[in-house]
């Protein structure tokens, strides 16, 4: 693997592009190498930014013959660092954000075709313009990619009703290591012709190709919306909650997020314009109802979810939005919580999944650990309680040094990753693997898993070109 690359390398890979789009100058490259949160600076000799499959195609075969390294990179907001060149490793970045066209779209089918730089906010007005939806959805849905989407496996606010990326995913355009072209951009609902090779390259961060275009799977827009914003006294009253509303609405049910009081203390002091809905309370939980019909029939039921769930004790206050500017409102709250906790100094983060029955005993007793192991932090949990994935986040005692709590980020990551553990969890529940937990994995993962993943590695990229040492490491 080239550590450096010669100037003349250089030159080759720059050729590949057109003028103006193989980035050399530190100035051009700055966004580029920097990961939302700060943990992660990188260095490159050179950024592409190819405008097609043919381009890509190309960098790769150059990079295969020359065993040069390549990180794909979508819209940078990943959060585990798999994005980020490393310093000194000689590690181009090949940015998909010129790959940005809707390719075709198939209201009566219910796909279309993109390509993997096109945001998830142009991908889901395109379905919306043929009256359509792609219902993934993320709070960085402005600037992330649909690509890094797939390559990470992405989750977000709907996975209850709707699945994870995996599951909206109906074919794949993917250039491989050595640079030849995969097209299995199939549009079909079932095909049990051998294996279904798509399914290896979502969620691999960009380890065994690069996705160039995805076909994805679009449903009918719901006809009818409603939101609604309940003060519970305890996870274990949301878990009910959750149950009741799951009986009641079905397949409508199409948000349930738990956040804890906290979480919505930070929210209220530092997002412009914010104010609870209910009255104070431990946890809230945030509920979306959708219809085929109308918004009257999906405020109806969840008027009748919550009714019941009052008369059970499940919940204390509730409101119901009465606009979409409101639901817009609740739902600001929720995506804010991340962007808020900088705020209130350092925040060492946990992305984590555990079974949904055992939320509330696994909510208790980290909640527990981590205050007894670091007297005056402060854990603020949220998450998509639907699909039992927690943002399990713990900010630093008020008035301690950032740095140094920053420093014990590995300490908190295993008082926390004990209680994942004991309930049979995961430690990378949807912002993956990347450059952050790949030591994690080695000791999480049980080793014939580990075995198998490098085998693929192998198989798929036998120079180990493509983003080295993120998920496993090279050997």
């Amino acid at each position: 693997m080239n550590a450096q690359l010669a100037p003349d390398l250089v030159r080759r890979f720059a050729d590949l592009v057109s003028p103006g789009h193989a980035l050399v100058e530190p100035a051009d490259q700055a966004r580029y190498l920097i990961e939302w949160r700060d943990l992660y600076r990188g260095e490159t000799p050179l950024v592409l930014k190819p405008a097609d499959t043919v381009e890509v195609a190309a960098i790769l075969r150059l990079a295969h013959e020359t065993k040069t390294a390549i990180v794909p990179q979508g819209g940078n907001t990943g959060l585990v660092g798999g994005q980020i060149p490393g310093p000194g490793r000689g590690e181009i970045v090949v940015s998909l954000e010129r790959l940005d066209r809707v390719r075709s779209i198939d209201p009566l089918g219910n796909s279309m075709v993109v390509e993997a730089g096109a945001p998830l906010a142009t991908v889901q007005a395109a379905a919306e313009a043929a009256d359509r939806l792609f219902p993934l959805t993320l709070a960085s849905l402005g600037s992330c990619q649909i690509g890094g989407n797939i390559a990470t496996n992405a989750g977000g606010t709907a996975v209850l009703a709707y699945g994870n990326a995996r599951n909206l995913v109906l074919g794949l355009e993917v250039v491989l290591a050595d640079g030849r072209v995969w097209n299995g951009l199939r549009r079909l609902g079932k095909d049990n012709a051998g294996y279904d090779l798509k399914q290896l390259f979502i969620g691999s961060e960009g380890t065994l190709g690069v996705v160039t275009a995805a076909a994805l799977k679009l449903y009918h827009r719901p006809r009818g919306l409603a939101a609604g914003f309940v003060a519970v006294a305890s996870a274990a009253a949301a878990l009910d909650l959750l149950a009741r509303a799951q009986g009641a609405a079905g397949f409508g049910l199409t948000g349930f997020e738990l956040m804890s009081g906290l979480a919505m203390e930070f929210a209220l002091r530092h997002l412009p314009g914010a104010r609870l809905p209910t009255a104070t309370a431990p946890w809230y939980v945030l509920i979306e109802v959708s219809s085929s019909r109308s918004d009257a029939e999906a405020e109806a039921t969840l008027v009748d979810i919550l009714d019941g769930a009052m008369a059970a004790g499940e919940a204390g206050d509730a409101a119901v939005a009465q606009s979409l500017a409101q639901v817009q409102d609740f739902w600001r709250l929720r995506h804010g919580m991340s962007e808020v906790q900088k705020q209130e100094g350092g925040s060492i983060k946990h992305d984590v999944s555990v079974p949904i029955g055992d939320l509330p005993a696994f909510l208790g007793e980290a909640m527990a650990a981590v205050t007894a192991a670091f007297p005056g932090c402060r854990p603020v949990p949220f998450g998509h309680m639907g699909d039992g994935n927690i943002h399990f986040n713990v900010s630093q005692p008020e008035g301690a040094d950032r740095q140094g709590f920053l420093d014990r980020w590995e300490e908190m990551n295993a008082v926390v990753h004990a209680v994942v553990a004991k309930y049979d969890g995961s430690v990378a529940a949807e912002h993956g693997v990347g450059r952050l937990k790949v030591d994690l994995l080695e000791t999480t993962k049980p080793a014939l898993d580990l075995e198998l993943m490098a085998r693929l590695k192998a198989a798929l990229d036998p120079e180990g070109i493509l983003n080295p040492d993120r998920i496993i490491r090279r050997t």
